[in-house]
């Protein structure tokens, strides 16, 4: 079956980036000029989603008001003969998939969350994309995951190596064997372990393809770290009765789940900009001079 539909989980409180997100979405925080969940939805269509249900929460109506139309914006820009505005203004309501949106109305973990869409996806395969992951590749991290379930029509995991430091941050996994290049059997999938009782370095790093199957595990589910149903756990159960693959991916990933790696990812992304790239690079050039004669 062709997979069709994504849901992006966006019902997180962001308290890792409070105060500024006590009346803002974290999922609408810019990196340059575009809120980050606008680079998730951008990866899905991409990727040839056709459909998308985006998981909010309170707090959260600008995220749908983003992807709505402003008539009295366009009017205004159009009036004023800024054009490109008009059209890149408009480019956001008319991407080219569907867009639709539920609430979780309690924060009760991400399996909770994924839980609210078993409506929306019915029986068929589905991506799942986490915002604070922004992925750079020569084919989108999602398309490569679709990839891989047309020919094993089984769940697949995107998965990287991180610092062994790290892992207590992250679902990783338990890898068996590798069955061809990138592509893992996994024994088993642990959410956020110790750092001296991590099965290995590989983290789960935001983009699954699971089967439906996983929404009758996540209605039985019982809550895990920190009290929360665990999509981690809930995908560990599904791979004892089916096979859950691992995807390694090779390409570059932007964590912009955190203050360090989202100020980091806003230069990148800025640096690449046409409109920001050469002034900012003179900008970091001049600051590093600075620095340097600051240490001597």
């Amino acid at each position: 079956m062709k997979v069709r539909k994504a849901v992006i989980p966006a019902a997180g409180l962001g308290t890792r980036f409070l105060p500024a997100t006590k009346a803002m979405p974290k999922e609408m925080l810019p990196i340059v000029d575009k809120p980050t969940i606008q680079f998730i939805v951008e990866e899905a269509k991409k990727s040839g989603i056709e459909d998308i249900l985006i998981v909010t929460g309170k707090n959260k109506r600008s995220i749908e008001d983003h992807f709505d139309s402003n008539p009295e914006l366009e009017q205004d820009l159009a009036k004023t003969g800024k054009n490109k505005l008009l059209k890149l203004t408009q480019d956001i309501t008319d991407l080219g998939v569907n867009l639709y949106f539920t609430r979780q109305p309690y924060p009760n973990g991400l399996g909770d969350a994924i839980l609210k869409a078993r409506r929306f996806v019915g029986d068929e395969p589905f991506a799942v994309m986490l915002g604070d992951d922004l992925m750079d590749d020569k084919e989108p991290l999602t398309k490569q995951l679709i990839d891989r379930y047309d020919k094993t029509h089984a769940s697949t995991i995107a998965v990287m190596k991180v610092p062994h430091e790290e892992v207590s941050k992250y679902g990783v996994i338990e890898p068996s064997d590798e069955i061809e290049p990138g592509l893992i059997n996994v024994k088993a999938f642990v959410e956020k372990p110790d750092v001296d009782k991590a099965p290995s370095d590989y983290a789960i790093i935001g983009r699954y393809l699971l089967t439906p199957e996983i929404f009758d595990i996540l209605a039985h589910q019982k809550p895990g770290r920190g009290g929360e149903i665990q999509l981690t756990d809930a995908i560990d159960t599904m791979n004892k009765t089916q096979r859950v693959f691992a995807h390694v991916f090779k390409g570059e990933r932007h964590d912009v789940g955190n203050k360090e790696g989202y100020l980091e990812t806003s230069i990148e992304y800025g640096l690449h900009h046409l409109r920001t790239k050469d002034e900012l690079r003179e900008y970091i050039i001049n600051l590093g001079k600075k620095l340097a004669a600051e240490k001597k």
